[in-house]
């Protein structure tokens, strides 16, 4: 079972292809490309609707699924496993999270963003406040995101399985890769003797090759927890309960690439069984994921669990570690020919359902609200191309910044992911949670509520850029503000600073005007017909209750428009019956695994 322990030269998974795997990998990407011809040609690609919504004509399941999938790239596969041979299943709350803001898009955002017409969030921010600079700085702001924790991410994992490939958005790419991690889950539980083993095995897991007087090459103590002191815990419980809430409610509420594929939904009720479906999909990486990095780690310590940097260079060539080659070790080592090379395949059409889904949202974001700011004149064939070409500057961007991820936050891919997120997107969730239930939040308390959460969390980052993580055995000399306080515990004070700073600068300032509140914020949603916004985009109306839906939004006549407007229409007693039970079974059992391995 240990043979695999002793590691030599890098992984370099393509020179362990047979013709078996080759064979897979093409028939499989065969099938994608049949796919991709037919589902291309189910909506006009060729208007702005059909490119950035999808024609608005999603039904639930596809919804679902690429929600979860955009959310589940190879980025965060590696990611996730790694951080779980590194540390344990604490990391799993991120998952789990998820759960409650998820449900809190379907029920309450996306009415908001229905009523307001909106195509990207930023623009959201411009109707609710007026003015241009708060749309233009999130707008920029996400384009940044998309390039240090999202595209970056996704191409360096993808690199560690095969040469990167963008292409088609496929939702089938999900079920196949959720049945064979499956598969490749009961093998790698196989090799340890079964769950009941996993503990003691994980905590036997050592490298042969150690670094002096230090215990750092020991597994955690507490690595079958979900909940860790909050003072000394890797993952604190009170960041992982407070913090984490809050960049769930960032990524899962306000950011463009999540917004948008419950935005292309045909109605209310489709959208909230998406999310549903997404929050159950989310409760399986701990099983599938997580918990295989961890036997990964068991089976091939001197690999996954290096600690001398000598060691770990010729292993990975990261000098800081090797936990996240964690998940493409486990599948090379493990999966029979055949199998492997669809796992393969598998993984690159995650890797490129997510690139896809925010290269999509990126290019609407630069085009829909900066582009055509500057050339309001331009035509739907002009915009197109536009985004076309942002996708390649933003490919280029994210491959410079390739090098500094890879060697940050321990060489732990996830907890880079996250500690990025935690420096930037909690004043954006301050700015958006106060913007839709408080009234009196105007655009000079937002503006510079959000520049000072900005000032903060660049300083925050910059000094996390300037002195990383020790490697192990180097004591740690960095400032109080890193070494003393967690990023999910600054995640809390960043947010509640921003939020100050909101309401100090909305409540010294004139209030905003009637026109700024109609059908933007949750209290004042209402029926009336939509009505078109001077931008070319229509304003959608909706009923402030959730017996209320998104109607089907069909392509503009008008060149340079993107949307006409929604149909009000009411949601069926039944399936808003069927929507809600399922959501509060889904809250019991995410409640109930919570408790069980807290």
């Amino acid at each position: 079972m240990m043979e695999g322990n002793s590691t030599v030269g890098s992984f370099t998974p393509v020179q362990q292809f047979s013709v078996a795997d080759l064979v897979v990998v093409v028939v499989y990407f065969s099938l994608n490309v049949a796919v991709g011809v037919w589902s291309s040609c189910r909506v006009n690609r060729n208007t702005v609707s059909g490119y950035f919504l999808a024609g608005r004509d999603m039904a639930w399941w596809p919804i679902g699924a690429s929600l979860f999938a955009s959310s589940e790239g190879s980025g965060l596969f590696i990611g996730l496993a790694g951080t779980g041979a590194a540390g344990g299943i604490a990391v799993t709350g991120f998952e789990w999270n998820a759960t409650y803001a998820l449900l809190a898009l379907a029920w309450v955002f996306v009415p908001v963003y229905i009523s307001s017409g909106i195509v990207t969030m930023p623009e959201y921010l411009q109707r609710r406040f007026g003015g241009e600079r708060i749309r233009m700085y999130l707008s920029g702001l996400s384009l940044l995101l998309s390039i240090f924790t999202k595209i970056s991410t996704d191409l360096y994992s993808g690199a560690l399985f095969v040469q990167v490939c963008l292409g088609w958005d496929l939702y089938l790419s999900t079920v196949l890769m959720l049945v064979v991690t499956g598969l490749y889950t009961i093998a790698a539980f196989n090799e340890i003797g079964g769950y009941p083993n996993l503990e003691e095995a994980y905590l036997k897991a050592v490298p042969s090759k150690i670094v002096p007087n230090t215990t750092c090459h020991l597994p955690r103590a507490d690595a079958m927890h979900l909940f860790r002191d909050p003072v000394s815990g890797d993952l604190p419980w009170t960041g992982m309960t407070f913090g984490l809430s809050i960049m769930a409610t960032w990524y899962w509420c306000t950011d463009q690439v999540i917004v948008q594929r419950s935005l292309s939904a045909k109605n209310l009720n489709h959208a909230k069984a998406g999310s549903i479906l997404a929050s159950y999909l989310k409760m399986l990486p701990l099983f599938v994921i997580i918990m295989p990095g961890m036997i990964s780690r068991v089976l091939y310590p001197d690999a996954v669990a290096c600690v001398d940097p000598e060691e770990c260079t010729r292993v990975c060539g990261a000098a800081v570690g090797c936990s996240n080659i964690a998940y493409p070790k486990l599948v090379v080592e493990l999966m029979p020919s055949g199998l492997r090379g669809l796992m393969i395949a598998v993984m690159m059409a995650a890797l490129m359902s997510s690139l896809t889904s925010i290269f999509n949202s990126s290019s609407t974001l630069f085009t829909m609200d900066v582009w055509r700011k500057l050339r309001p004149g331009a035509g739907e064939r002009e915009l197109l191309l536009v985004g076309r070409v942002v996708t390649v500057v933003l490919v280029a961007l994210s491959v410079v910044w390739i090098p500094i991820l890879q060697s940050s936050s321990g060489g732990q891919l996830y907890v880079y992911i996250q500690a990025v997120t935690s420096y930037l997107a909690p004043p954006v969730t301050a700015v958006f949670v106060l913007a839709v239930f408080w009234p009196r939040a105007n655009e000079q308390g937002a503006f510079w509520g959000l520049m000072a959460g900005l000032a903060l969390g660049l300083a925050r980052m910059g000094l996390e850029l300037a002195y990383p993580v020790p490697r192990c055995g180097v004591p740690d000399r960095r400032p109080w503000l890193l070494a003393d306080i967690h990023y999910l515990h600054f995640a809390v004070l960043l947010c509640a600073a921003t939020g100050a700073v909101v309401v100090g600068g909305s409540l010294l300032t004139p209030p905003p005007s009637p026109a700024q509140l109609k059908d933007l914020t949750w209290w004042t949603l209402s029926r009336e017909q939509p009505q078109p916004s001077v931008d070319g985009t229509s304003q959608g109306h909706f009923d402030g209750s959730c017996s209320a839906t998104l109607g089907v939004q069909q392509p503009a006549k008008a060149e340079g428009s993107p949307t006409t407007a929604l149909r009000d229409a009411t949601e069926p007693r039944f399936w808003a019956r069927v929507c809600g039970i399922n959501a509060v079974v889904l809250m019991c059992i995410n409640i109930f695994c919570y408790g069980y391995f807290a």
